[in-house]
């Protein structure tokens, strides 16, 4: 890989700052990289600032947090309504530009709805839980996913996913229970409905944060722990090597 000459933007939603450390390490520790290599932005702290440019980065990776695109606007509060939007402004020029992108959970249903797909809470959602997600057939081909096996394990936990395919995308990802894991608009604008950064570890502990959120019942958290642990997130996690080893 030739050195690496601009950061990737990590943009992060979650507010419990636990959480979000957590998360930015797994994102890095997972990408092979090291920290010196992203610019962090916690949307929930700060706004982008007024001299933001994409031609300062390599790419941007957005990743998971407790809001729904498909919420209505009075449930949102007015920090998550905020990051939203915010994310939502970037989408027009990264899609036009076709910028590197990756969008993990929440990036999806970004992505989505930005190119007009339905995304709600009517079908194909997933507990917090380790799934068997399983190449199609763009996806064997795919240069992000390069070096998986035609199934492997995924880490997900989500109210709402995308309905259908939107339009323009190639289908890359599926689960039994989620058609739509993973996804690619032109061709560096990705997202999973999975968690490619998390492990056992990352999710005991987002267990033990959201276990009143509604993801679960909260007497089950020690069952999805054990169970979370038992999960292989080595396949996953060569999604964010690769997407930086592509784009860095």
């Amino acid at each position: 890989m030739a050195k690496q000459t601009k950061p990737f933007l990590v943009l992060q939603l979650r507010p419990e700052t636990e959480a979000s450390d957590n998360e930015f390490e797994a994102i890095v520790r997972k990408s092979g990289l090291p920290p010196s290599a992203f610019d962090r932005l916690r949307l929930e702290q700060n706004p982008l600032p007024g001299t933001f440019s994409l031609d300062d980065y390599a790419g941007v990776i957005v990743g998971g947090g407790p809001g729904c695109v498909s919420d209505p606007p009075e449930e949102k509060s007015p920090v998550e309504k905020r990051i939203e939007d915010t994310v939502l402004s970037l989408m027009p020029e990264i899609t036009t530009r076709d910028f590197p992108f990756l969008g993990c959970c929440y990036g999806i249903g970004i992505l989505a709805h930005h190119l007009g797909a339905p995304v709600a809470k009517g079908r194909y959602s997933e507990p917090v839980s380790v799934t068997t997600a399983q190449l199609e057939e763009a996806g064997s081909n795919d240069p992000l996913l390069a070096g998986l096996p035609q199934t492997f394990d995924a880490f997900v936990g989500h109210k709402e996913s995308v309905q259908a395919l939107p339009q323009g995308c190639a289908h890359l990802v599926s689960s039994p229970a989620c058609p739509f894991q993973m996804i690619r608009y032109g061709k560096s604008v990705y997202a999973t409905q999975f968690h490619p950064e998390a492990d056992g570890d990352v999710f005991e502990l987002r267990i033990n944060i959201y276990r009143h959120r509604g993801y679960f019942d909260p007497q089950e958290a020690d069952t999805l722990i054990e169970a979370a642990h038992k999960g292989n997130p080595q396949h996953a996690a060569k999604i964010l090597r690769n997407f930086v080893v592509r784009y860095g």
